[in-house]
This record gives C-alpha cells, structure tokens and sequence, in this order.
C-alpha cells in the first residue's frame, strides 16, 4: 500500500528549532519523529511511501534516502512553492488507487490498516480520521433564548469537538477536484467535496494523538514518550 507524507512545511510555530531543521526531523527520544511514523507505516503494510518535501528538503533526503534500511520504497515529490496540505498531491505521479495521505509530525497509535479497511468498505472518495478534542472554556457561558433573557449560565466548561487527526485515506479520483500547482488545503478540498456532493466518511479513533506543531505540545511529547513507546514501536 501507499502512503504521502506531507514534510513540506516550514513549521513556523516551533522556530527557532524549525529555521535550520525541517519539523518532521525533530528528535523524539532518539529518533526524529518522521522516522517513528515510517516504522508505523511499515508495520501497517504501507511499504511505498512519497515524501512531499520543500522546506529543508535535502535533509529529508539525505536522512531518509531511498528508505531500503527500513524496508521502504520512498520517493520524492518537490514542491518549488508552498502548496498547502492537498496541493502537493496534484504534483505526484503515479498515486495507486487508494492511498494515504499524512502530516508528517504526529505521533498516534492508530492502526493505518484498518483506516484503510474502512475506506475500501465504505467506497468513499476521502476518509476522515477523527478524534475527540477536549476545550476548555475558561470563563462563564450564557445560553440564551430568543427573547435574549439567560436561561442558563454554565461556569469555565470543557467543550467536546470531533476534529481531524491530519491522517486521510483517499482514492485517486479525488485528483479531479485538485487544480495542479495551485495552493489548496484540506479543510477547503474537504468542504468543496461536501458541497458537490461526494462520498466523505469519519473515522472515529480513541487512542493517543499529539502533533508536535506548537512547543508546548512538542515538550509533552518528550515527557509522554518513553511511557508509551511500546504501542508506538
């Protein structure tokens, strides 16, 4: 099977660090954590791989190389300008019939196998993996009724949303609703399949999701990680 990871980005919100190190080669224990999700991809039957690079790209290269050590087949796919997160696809050639695609700076225990298990039972042209997000509110909220008189007043509560996990199975004809080397992120792509009525499913996932985009979330990473490699590795 086949997988695109998505290690184009400048990753702007963990600078300095992302200024001389492109965000998918940051060290997780003593490993970056992009080759952490190769292994996982591996494990899972995901053996041909397409790195979508830009930023820093020739240290992703030079890292990764043609993945033989870890029993890969990796490719490369330049972009020459920032193409958001479903742009890049419309510049790789050769994408099986369903594949998928990826940020390459999470740290999750889903099992890539059975999202793809359910996106070939479903038929869907793009499957959507979910998690449960937590928000906490840190100040008191009014509910109202129509006549604007508060009916309720609930105080500093944690609000619950469903949001993507930057993980996706697609099928490749979803290349039709992509302008080539044109800018276009996911949640845009998403919305304009919706609106035209294609075939987009959930899948929901309940295990551990981080992604290292921000400090604060790269620091708990390191703290968490040795207590939970054993269902990562």
């Amino acid at each position: 099977m086949q997988a695109v990871i998505l290690a184009g980005g400048k990753g702007k919100r963990l600078a300095p660090y992302t200024t001389i190190l492109p965000k998918p080669l940051m060290p997780i224990d003593d490993m970056p954590i992009l080759e952490i999700v190769l292994l996982q991809l591996k494990k899972h039957g995901f053996t041909n791989i397409v790195l979508a690079v830009g930023h820093l790209a020739g240290l992703i290269q030079a890292y990764c190389g043609d993945g033989s050590r870890w029993g890969l087949n990796i490719t490369y796919s330049m972009e020459n300008e920032p193409l958001g997160t479903a742009g890049p696809l419309s510049l790789i050639d050769g994408l099986e019939e369903n594949f998928l695609v990826m940020n390459g700076d999470l740290l999750t225990n889903i099992d890539y196998s059975d999202l793809m298990k359910l996106h070939l039972e479903k038929n869907a042209l793009a499957t959507v993996s979910m998690y449960n997000k937590d928000v906490p509110i840190s100040l008191g909220v009014l509910n109202l009724d129509d006549s604007g008189n508060i009916i309720d007043y609930i105080e500093k509560p944690t609000l619950t949303y469903k949001v993507s996990m930057g993980i996706y199975i697609l099928n490749r004809k979803i290349l039709d609703h992509i302008e080539k080397g044109k800018y276009l992120d996911f949640p845009v792509l998403i919305k304009q399949l919706i609106e035209e009525n294609e075939k987009v499913v959930g899948y929901d996932f309940t295990g551990y999701w981080m992604d290292i985009g921000r400090h604060e979330d790269y620091s708990k990473v390191l703290e968490e990680f040795n207590s939970i490699r054993d269902e990562l590795l």
